[in-house]
């Protein structure tokens, strides 16, 4: 610990030492910050996108990657977070990252040219993958099991209202200050969070050992591997919507080819008693699998239904866009003040019976959408949508207990990147299944000629919806795997 303190930084315990028992919630503060400053530009630049490429006269298969760019370096990023916390310690890593999302956003701002937003983008998402698998290992290692339920629901709702309010902000910043600024609101952001990341962070590795005690090399070739098979995939997915499918059928051949290659080369690292990227340890523990199988398919279905419900509300139901708005911003609000709640709960009761009333009522949402038609009052509607929030509400707070609770602390960092990068893929294959679904569906309805566009566009969206239903019915089962208290110990690999 002294060591840490020796190097600039100051260790856990001189922290607490410093600030009492109310550090671990300044910490909590610190980290919120943070995360906060790293999700807004994964909403906010979006509502400035249809300016931009007006901007830099570019159309919308460019335009798509201003988007893809941030999520495919934000996904790949998170399988290097472990690696980094071990070797460069929370605060280096975590003000690192900062600094890196703050160029990116102030080069973003002041670009002249599209490639320089590209790598602007690019910037910022390797910052946010690095950023957001930080806080989850923080909470269980700074707060007491009886407490780490009520620290994640106070922590998720800030994380829930940035991307909730940033696009209403990003609007408004465009349609006064101009595209621009949608890229410099994070700096503000970014900057508090650096100095209260050298002021509360500690400077320590996971487990409070030395940053950099054990001088472990980068598993690049497996970096490479999962890199390049997690580009093939989310490409491959957002190919399948073009006209062509034989460029989106090699992309996912070639994304499978990657990643089992990838597996398979962390199993050899393992065996030889190295550093993997992944901890494949982390998979036999069954409640963790179980876990990571809830959080795919909750990513899929809280990305999914992001991409659908605009535009069901539009071209399923035939209203405005500011009507979309208007109906989603109710549901945003009343998910950010569920995580607080949630939390308090997942103190005192199973976390997966909580997980499970929140897969529950995600289905339920998008059950009762395959009944909503153009004659549905438009209060009904907002409802439907806010018991959808309210199950995302229940099942975040509550799923990285259940899944990371049972896990040896040493492998804590691990754990957290492995369900986040699980988490994103799922976001990614959510959003292109649905939007291949939405589009074949439509194609097939539309050649019924007993239905107007309008009608065989609101089946199509009840169609997807019940896809939706489906996979949740499959994350509740595996939701009531979470149970088993039992960690996972941390033997010499074999």
């Amino acid at each position: 610990m002294n060591a840490g303190a020796s190097q600039g930084g100051a260790s856990t315990a001189e922290l607490r030492a410093r600030y009492g028992e109310r550090y671990r919630w300044l910490l909590l503060l610190a980290v919120l910050v943070g995360v906060v400053a790293s999700v807004l530009p994964s909403t906010s630049v979006n509502v400035a996108i249809p300016a931009i490429s007006a901007y830099f006269h570019i159309g919308p298969a460019q335009a798509q990657w201003i988007t893809s760019g941030f999520m495919v370096a934000s996904t790949i990023a998170m399988l290097v977070t472990p690696w980094l916390l071990h070797r460069f310690g929370y605060r280096r890593t975590y003000v690192a990252a900062l600094v890196l999302l703050t160029i990116g956003a102030v080069v973003g701002g002041l670009a002249q040219h599209y490639t320089l937003i590209l790598a602007s983008r690019v910037a910022e998402g390797i910052a946010a993958g690095i950023i957001q698998p930080i806080p989850a290992v923080i909470m269980m290692s700074a707060f007491k099991p009886h407490e780490q339920g009520r620290a994640g629901g106070l922590f998720g709702m800030g994380v829930v209202l940035a991307p909730a309010l940033a696009p209403a902000l990003g609007g408004v910043l465009t349609d006064w200050l101009g595209w621009r600024s949608t890229f410099f609101m994070v700096v503000p952001f970014a900057l508090v969070s650096i100095w209260l990341g050298f002021k509360l962070v500690p400077h320590s590795s996971p487990g409070g050992a030395e940053a950099g005690a054990q001088k472990t090399p980068l598993d690049w070739l497996g970096l490479t591997l999962g890199g390049a098979g997690t580009v093939c995939l989310l490409n491959g997915l957002a190919q399948l919507h073009s006209p062509s499918k034989l460029a989106a059928a090699g992309l996912l051949l070639a994304s499978t080819v990657l990643l089992v290659a990838f597996v398979l080369w962390q199993q050899r690292l393992l065996r030889q008693g190295q550093k993997p990227l992944m901890d494949l340890r982390l998979f036999e523990c069954h409640p963790f699998v179980m876990g990571c199988i809830v959080s795919l398919i909750y990513g899929a279905a809280m990305y999914g239904s992001t991409y659908l419900l605009p535009l069901f509300i539009q071209m399923g139901l035939g209203l405005s866009a500011s009507y979309a708005g208007n109906l989603l911003i109710p549901a945003g609000l009343v998910l950010a003040f569920t995580f607080p709640i949630v939390g308090r709960m997942a103190d005192k009761h199973p976390v997966h019976w909580l997980v499970g009333i929140g897969v529950a009522l995600l289905a339920l949402s998008f059950a009762l959408n395959i009944w909503i038609g153009t004659t549905t009052p438009l209060w009904w509607l907002a409802v439907v949508i806010i018991i959808g929030r309210i199950g995302l509400g229940f099942i975040l707070p509550s799923l990285n207990l259940g899944a990371m609770r049972p896990l040896d602390r040493s492998l804590l960092p691990q754990g957290s990147s492995t369900i986040s990068f699980i988490r994103m893929l799922g976001g990614a294959a959510g959003v292109g299944l649905s939007g291949i679904m939405l589009q074949w569906r439509i194609a097939v309805h539309v050649a019924d000629s007993n239905l107007s566009t309008q009608a065989a566009q609101l089946a199509a969206f009840h169609e997807c919806f019940a896809m939706l239903t489906l996979l949740c019915l499959i994350a509740l089962v595996a939701s009531m795997q979470l149970r088993s208290p039992q960690a996972l110990s941390s033997p010499t690999p074999s």
